[in-house]
C-alpha cells in the first residue's frame, strides 16, 4: 500500500489557527461504521450517540511547556530547544535549532541563567541529549520560561495556554496534545457520566513524531517513533469488566486507541496494568482488539494517524467522508472540528 493512497485535497484555509471559545462548539461528523453513513452535528450533543454501559477512554497526559529560547554562554548565539523527553533525572533528548551550532559541551543559558543546560551527546537522528541544571523544582522553572510547543501547522500565537490542554490533564510528559480530548469540558464530561457512562483514564506521552511527515512510499517501510504508555490497574479492572458486560469500548483520540491496541496486543486481548514504549503502527489491514468505537479529529493527508482511522473503518469511507468535511468547511488539525466512529 503507497502512502500516496491516504492524499486528500486539504484547502489551506481549513486548517484551524485558533481554537473555539467554546470547547463544546466544534462541529461533529458522525460515520456509521456498518452503513457508512455520515451525520452532522456539533460536539455538545455527543450524548445522543452514547449509551449506558459504554466506556470513554481519555489520556490523561499533560503537555509540557517545552518550547525554549536562549543564548550560548560563550558567544550569545540564540539557540531554540524543544524538550522531546526525559531519558533520566535533569538529563533530557532536545532537538535544537540551529543545531549545527549545538556540540557536545555547548552550554546554554535561559532566562538569565535561571536554568542552564549542556550538551552531553548528540544523536544520530540529529537530537542532542543536555544536562539541565537549576534552582527548585524543574517543572516550575520550566512553567515560567518555556513556551507550549504548537504543531507546525499553526501559525498564530495562543494567548491562552490552558487551551491546548485537555480539561483532566495530569500527568506531565507531553511534546503536543492528545487534541481530540480538546473538545471536552468538565460540565459535558459530568453530564456523560450521569448517563451511566464510565469515564476511564491511560497515559501517553505524545512524541513530535505524531506530526513528521511519513518519507518512504511504501507504508510497510515506515517506522514509528515510540512513545511512553502507561495502564492503571484500576483503568485496567474497569475495562475489562466493561467488556465483559458487553458495553463499547470508545477511545478518545488516536493515542488512546494506540496506547488500548498494544496492550491488548501484547496480552491476548486482556487489558492489565502495564507500562513501556509502544511503537505500534496501525494500518489498512488491521484487527483491533481492543476499541468499538473512536473519537478523533481530522488528520493530516498522508499521516500515520490517517492511517489508523482508515484501519478502523476503510480507506475508501474515511476518505469520502475527509471529502465531504471539506466540501461542509469543517475546521481541520488539532484545534479545528472533530470525527465520530460507531
Amino acid at each position: 500500500m503507497k502512502i500516496e493512497d491516504f492524499d486528500f485535497d486539504l484547502p489551506e484555509e481549513l486548517i484551524a489557527q485558533t481554537p473555539l471559545k467554546d470547547r463544546t462548539s466544534s462541529r461533529l461528523l458522525v460515520l456509521n461504521r456498518d452503513t457508512k453513513k455520515t451525520k452532522h452535528s456539533v460536539f455538545k450533543d455527543i450524548k445522543q450517540y452514547l449509551k449506558k454501559g459504554d466506556c470513554l477512554v481519555l489520556n490523561d497526559t499533560r503537555v509540557l511547556p517545552a518550547r525554549l529560547f536562549g543564548v550560548k554562554k560563550d558567544t550569545g548565539a540564540k539557540i531554540e530547544v524543544l524538550l522531546l523527553h526525559q531519558q533520566e533525572e535533569d538529563k533530557w533528548e532536545v532537538l535544537t535549532k540551529p543545531a549545527k551550532k549545538v556540540k557536545k559541551g555547548t552550554t546554554l543559558l535561559f532566562g538569565d541563567g535561571k536554568l542552564k543546560a549542556t550538551c552531553t551527546d548528540v544523536k544520530d537522528h540529529g537530537g542532542r541529549i543536555f544536562q539541565f541544571e537549576y534552582e527548585g523544582i524543574f517543572y516550575e522553572v520550566l512553567d515560567q520560561l518555556g513556551e507550549m510547543p504548537l504543531p507546525p501547522y499553526i501559525k498564530e500565537q495562543l494567548p491562552e495556554r490552558e487551551r491546548y490542554q485537555t480539561v483532566y490533564a495530569k500527568e506531565e510528559g507531553s511534546a503536543a496534545a492528545p487534541t481530540a480530548g480538546l473538545h471536552f469540558t468538565e460540565e459535558l464530561l459530568e453530564e456523560i457520566k450521569e448517563m451511566g457512562v464510565t469515564i476511564a483514564f491511560i497515559t501517553l506521552h505524545v512524541g513530535l513524531g505524531t506530526f513528521r511527515p511519513v518519507s518512504v512510499e511504501d507504508v510497510d517501510d515506515h517506522e514509528m517513533h515510540a512513545e511512553f504508555y502507561h495502564m492503571s490497574k484500576e483503568t485496567a479492572d474497569t475495562l475489562t469488566k466493561e467488556k465483559e458486560n458487553g458495553g463499547r469500548i470508545i477511545s478518545v483520540g488516536t493515542t488512546s486507541t494506540r496506547t488500548l491496541e498494544t496492550i491488548a496486543r501484547d496480552h491476548d486481548g486482556r487489558f492489565v496494568e502495564s507500562s513501556g514504549w509502544t511503537d505500534i503502527f496501525i494500518y489498512p489491514p488491521y484487527q483491533f482488539r481492543a476499541i468499538d468505537g473512536l473519537i478523533t479529529n481530522f488528520h493530516l493527508p498522508k499521516s500515520t494517524l490517517i492511517m489508523l482511522v482508515s484501519a478502523f473503518v476503510d480507506k475508501e469511507t474515511v476518505l469520502s467522508a475527509y471529502e465531504e468535511a471539506v466540501r461542509e468547511r469543517y475546521r481541520f488539525f488539532s484545534f479545528g472540528d472533530a470525527m465520530l466512529i460507531l
